[in-house]
């Protein structure tokens, strides 16, 4: 009989010739247990995912009611309670102009959809997005990705798309009439926690809105509160055009949704009719879990702790090794010299009971982006865990 990491190995379809594979079990809170027993933290929460934690029990009994009543139905049409409540909800906590959602499966379908929304609203075609960017691996995403490293293998792409640079304001000028979006992360995630400076965000809106052109903001990593803001935005005095929301947004269950105002979505209504088409986006078990998952971060002011949590990690991660500390709220880079020393701190967490990795387009940086339910003590159990593997 094969072992389960046999099976992983030989049915599973693998994108790295070494995965961590570690046989998890069973989750709960911010802790992971694998087959033998043993318990890690987990401070990367399935890449900033279950900022509720793991199996939240009102994530959980808000999944159950709802597989008690139905699930998929159709999409189209029909009047669905779980999609209707949250996207009222959404509405209730965003900004008047981001009024009306679209739910898909997943963080890269929210930008697809994003996309495909700026292009039919502008009638222009020019997409502008920024180096080291993340937005998703499907072909639309990838292409407005900005690392070349990752997009090489899989040209030709789409057309018409450009990288400008990330805190650079002088480059704000590429933006023309041309252009039908810009889409930018509130924070670059993959870059390494990378926060807006001089504000650039705010420069960015105002060239957008002088030309034309839609601000599309990616809060797929960032949002639903772990900047410190319920969205990151709202750090930066600035609201986008098009709203991107996945990750944290689910409670663990996969959801993402694009918002827009009522005008800009009413483009995919006609010409053609169906304009932007999913099976199973809205999912209403997913919209239950997500439901519960806002009203667990209203609940448990999750949101007002994560500054706290944050001046923690950086006080306690103070070390000769360390170069930097970059990112916002519980969305947290640390910085090494190379790839090779932070790999070697990160395998002996691992080995010693905390999860964590690094970053795409930073690969000598550790990522720190655990549940917002975290506990002080349990942020100075990991930190002592990182000091002792430094």
């Amino acid at each position: 009989m094969l072992s389960q990491r046999q099976l992983f190995l030989n049915h599973v379809a693998q994108t790295s010739v070494t995965p961590l594979a570690l046989e998890i079990e069973k989750a709960e809170g911010v802790y992971l247990f694998d087959t033998s027993g043993k318990k890690y933290i987990d401070l990367i929460a399935g890449i900033s995912v279950s900022n509720v934690g793991h199996r939240h029990p009102n994530v959980v009994a808000a999944i159950k009611n709802q597989l008690d009543k139905y699930m998929h139905l159709m999409v189209y049409e029909y009047v669905q309670s779980p999609q209707v409540n949250l996207a009222k909800a959404l509405s209730d906590i965003l900004p008047e102009n981001l009024s009306a959602s679209y739910f898909v499966n997943s963080g890269s379908e929210a930008i697809e959809g994003a996309m495909k929304l700026a292009k039919r609203y502008t009638g222009s075609s020019e997409i502008i997005s920024f180096k080291n960017a993340y937005h998703g691996s499907t072909h639309g995403s990838l292409s407005i990705m900005g690392s070349e490293e990752f997009k090489n293998a899989y040209r030709p792409l789409l057309p018409d798309t450009k990288q400008i640079e990330y805190n650079n304001r002088d480059q704000l000028k590429e933006i023309t009439s041309k252009t039908a979006c810009v889409v930018v992360e509130t924070i670059q995630g993959e870059a390494g926690a990378i926060v807006p400076q001089n504000d650039f965000l705010v420069g960015l809106r105002k060239r957008c809105s002088e030309v034309g052109a839609l601000m599309i903001s990616d809060e797929i990593q960032c949002g639903f509160g772990r900047t410190g803001k319920l969205f990151a935005f709202e750090h930066f005095n600035f609201v986008p055009d098009i709203l991107c929301l996945a990750k944290g947004m689910g409670g663990g269950m996969p959801i993402g949704a694009f918002v827009s105002s009522q005008e800009i979505m009413s483009t995919l209504t006609n010409n053609p009719i169906l304009g932007h088409i999913t099976t199973f986006g809205g999912h209403p078990v997913s919209c239950a879990a997500s439901l519960a998952t806002l009203n667990v971060i209203f609940e448990e002011k999750l949101v007002a702790s994560v500054s706290e949590k944050e001046a923690l990690f950086r006080t306690m991660l103070v070390h000769p090794k360390i170069k930097s500390i970059h990112g916002q709220g519980l969305l947290l880079a640390i910085e090494f010299d190379s790839y090779e020393e932070n790999k070697r701190i990160i395998d002996t967490c691992i080995e010693n009971g905390v999860i964590t990795d690094w970053f795409l387009f930073n690969a000598h940086s550790m990522r720190i982006a655990p549940p917002l339910t975290i506990s002080l003590d349990e942020i100075k159990t990991a930190c002592a865990v990182i000091l002792a593997a430094i």
